[in-house]
């Protein structure tokens, strides 16, 4: 597997986990008999908690590489 792969895959699952305990806890938390209203809202917190653990994680991968908005051309040789 190469990396690219295992990082999107670790990425992917990360995701996944963060979705489902977000919308567990949210269940737990918001009292009882939930309405549909109810579900809206703790799928959308759980959304957003999960892009921002994302833009978390990729964002400072991004700042590291020196050439995020282009490629260095290499100097033409003799």
């Amino acid at each position: 597997m190469s990396p690219v792969l295992v990082r999107v895959a670790i990425l992917t699952v990360s995701a996944l986990i963060v979705f489902g305990v977000v919308g567990a806890v949210l269940l737990q938390v918001l009292p009882g008999p939930h309405r549909p209203a109810d579900f809206l809202v703790i799928g959308t917190l759980a959304t957003l908690a999960t892009l921002a653990a994302l833009f978390a994680a990729i964002i400072p991968g991004w700042l590291k590489m020196r050439d995020i908005f282009y490629k260095r051309r290499q100097k033409p040789g003799p």
